[in-house]
């Protein structure tokens, strides 16, 4: 499991990638991503390389849109695998998340 963010260029936008299983043991890592960003206006969870995901992760992904900003936050999450965005649809994050 690794977690890695990359800024864009101009600082608008933070790209956060996950590796491998996305639970509860990413949660430090994952906060770490985004906790101290207070410049970007969007925020982008690659979910590419992601193999599982839980219900820990779903309330990482939470945490993270009220970092955000709660319902004017513009975050998406890209990238997902069948199984993922299987999980995602079962738990109505596309009425809180773009998902691509």
């Amino acid at each position: 499991m690794s977690v890695t963010s990359e800024r864009s260029a101009d600082g608008q936008e933070l790209t956060i990638t996950i590796k491998g299983r996305f639970d509860f043991s990413t949660h430090q890592d994952f906060r770490g991503a985004y906790e101290k960003e207070n410049q970007a206006k969007r925020y982008t969870v690659d979910l590419n390389g992601t193999t599982y995901l839980d219900s820990s992760a779903l309330g990482m992904l939470l945490l993270l849109r009220d970092h955000a900003g709660g319902e004017r936050a513009e975050v998406q999450l890209v990238n997902c695998n069948a199984d993922v965005h299987k999980i995602l649809s079962i738990s109505n994050f596309s009425k809180l998340f773009k998902i691509a």
